[in-house]
Parts: C-alpha cells; sequence; structure tokens
C-alpha cells in the first residue's frame, strides 16, 4: 500500500482539475495550486485562457462572454458531469463549485466543495 502526503494528493487533485478542463473546456490552465481546507479543494490557476479568448478580451463585450463562460457554464458542467475521480481521489462526494475569474490577469479561484472534511480524512487515510 502507497501512503501519499496531503502535498501528494494536492498536486494529484491538480491534475485532474487540469484534465477534466481539457477533456471539456479544450484547454486546461497552465498552473494550479490546490489546497485542502476542511470540506474544500481550493485551486488557484492561472493561463487558462485560449489564443482566442485573449484576443476576445480586448473588448468588453468579449470579457463579458468569458466571464459568463467561464464561471457560469463551468458550474453548469460540473453539475452535468460530476469529477467522479476527484470524488475518489478525496474520498468525499462533490456538492458544488464556486468558481470565479479575472479575465484580464488570467486567474481563476475555484471551490470544490465536497459533503464532508477531506482535509482530516486525508491525513489518517492511505491509497
Amino acid at each position: 500500500m502507497i501512503t501519499l502526503s496531503i502535498q501528494q494528493r494536492e498536486q494529484q487533485f491538480a491534475n485532474l482539475v487540469r484534465a477534466y478542463r481539457k477533456k471539456h473546456v479544450g484547454k486546461g490552465p497552465e498552473k494550479i495550486k490546490v489546497t485542502f481546507q476542511n470540506n474544500w479543494a481550493i485551486a488557484h490557476m492561472s493561463g487558462s485562457l485560449s489564443p482566442v479568448e485573449h484576443f476576445m478580451i480586448q473588448n468588453e463585450n468579449g470579457r463579458d462572454m468569458i466571464r459568463q463562460a467561464r464561471t457560469q457554464m463551468i458550474k453548469e458542467l460540473y453539475n452535468q458531469i460530476p469529477p467522479t475521480d476527484m470524488e475518489e481521489l478525496v474520498g468525499a462526494k462533490f456538492e458544488k463549485l464556486f468558481t470565479d475569474i479575472h479575465v484580464e490577469d488570467d486567474e481563476v479561484i475555484s471551490i470544490f466543495v465536497f459533503d464532508q472534511p477531506i482535509d482530516e480524512q486525508l491525513k489518517t487515510n492511505c491509497i
């Protein structure tokens, strides 16, 4: 049996976020830092926007469309296609996603909410 540290599991979670977004959105973020806190997995991401989206943010309408797509539509996506591999990693059921983007800086904060605390559970469980 292999024991993984919290940091290793946070990195695995980051890899799962990147893979999920790449599969369902077309481009995953270049950098992701994940922190587990109680029943949250908090992900700070940068480098998520595609070249076309960078072009679109040059005007207000484009920024609004990107903000809508990268917040509301992403939340709907996670509701329609739950991240079961993330659930398996943390040993809890995904409940909802809170997310926001700072379009001009290409930074995203996403908070994945699970049905039970994941930080203490991960300290005591092994894979």
